[in-house]
């Protein structure tokens, strides 16, 4: 006869056994192949499945690596399949890294967006794009006015006609951010781009504590399904390697209040927050301390006296030559 007070050991045991291979199976559940990107890279010779490259992207064993601690390079990596799903979560491994302490750059940025494949001037993808960018900004060049300090993370939705200023750190035109350490770990960083319900809620574990903490949370974000994933990075006079280590897309259910069978692939990105951008000031030009102003002064002064003594020379000589004519 069996013990009964084994049972419920046995149960438990039994339970601890089964809810991990669960839990496994419910993320594959939800995983989408088609827009994730997940090591060994290759598939049939040099080609990565799903996935195109540009620029100066390289794939090595450990790495998708879009730019080299190296000066003016640029590169991209590009899902092949465009996104129909309207909710969703994408996770996104990555690692900033070089040999800079104190200066480097430029950044890397994660897409959802219309067109793919375009290079441009945008940490390494096309201006005026249509669509949601995440921007990873490393090099603060300290012009205009703003209250955060780099590397920092911020959320851009253009739909088509924004221009991305880099001469203000594109601060005219994000609708939130944050300021996230990212750089030169040795352990793994993570972002989570969360849309759903028409809310974006980006969130980071850089600390490896294997935790989100939010970084932003935006509402009324509109954005269409049928855009494609991507990310790219860019170097200039300063430089990092920008490293992907892995991509995954998680589908999310439906809420109750969304109908399944709407359209949205018509949707004109927008976000309610969004504010238009100001107009441009250029920084004052700092006003002279009272040195500066005394030696202006000055000089001023000097030039003046100088005028006055070659005048009155001119003057004198003139008359001198006026009286020897008389005489």
């Amino acid at each position: 006869m069996c013990n009964q007070k084994s049972i419920p050991h046995k149960f438990i045991f039994l339970l601890l056994l089964i809810t991990p291979i669960l839990a496994e199976w419910n993320t594959r559940d939800y995983i989408r192949r088609e827009h994730s990107l997940t090591k060994p890279y290759q598939g049939s010779g040099m080609s990565v499945p799903y996935w195109d490259f540009l620029g100066s992207t390289i794939v090595t064993t450990n790495y998708v690596r879009l730019t080299p601690d190296l000066q003016s390079k640029a590169g991209a990596i590009w899902n092949t399949a465009p996104c129909h799903t309207r909710n969703w979560e994408l996770q996104v491994q990555f690692k900033v890294h070089g040999r800079g302490k104190d200066l480097f750059g430029d950044g890397f940025a994660i897409w959802y967006v219309r067109d793919r494949m375009q290079s441009g001037p945008v940490f390494g993808s096309k201006d005026y794009y249509q669509g949601l960018a995440i921007i990873f900004d490393t090099y603060s060049n300290h012009n205009g006015a703003h209250n955060h300090q780099h590397p920092y993370i911020s959320a851009m939705i253009n739909n088509g006609t924004l221009h991305y200023d880099h001469d203000r750190d594109g601060t005219h035109t994000q609708i939130a951010g944050c300021e996230a350490k990212f750089r030169n770990y040795n352990h793994d960083t993570h972002i989570s781009i969360m849309y759903k319900d028409d809310t974006l809620i980006v969130s980071t574990d850089l600390e490896g504590k294997n935790a989100w903490k939010e970084c932003l949370r935006v509402e009324k974000v509109l954005l269409p399904t049928g855009y494609y994933y991507g990310a790219s990075a860019t170097t200039g006079d300063l430089s990092d390697n920008h490293d992907i280590i892995a991509i995954k897309m998680y589908e999310l259910d439906l809420l109750e209040t969304q109908n399944k069978d709407e359209d949205r692939s018509h949707i004109i990105p927008s976000a309610a927050s969004f504010e238009a951008p100001r107009e441009r000031i250029e920084d004052e030009k700092p006003s002279m301390s009272g040195i500066k102003t005394f030696l202006w002064m000055m000089c001023i002064a000097i030039i003046v006296i100088v005028l006055v003594v070659m005048g009155i020379m001119w003057y004198q000589k003139r008359q001198e030559n006026s009286r020897k004519r008389l005489y």
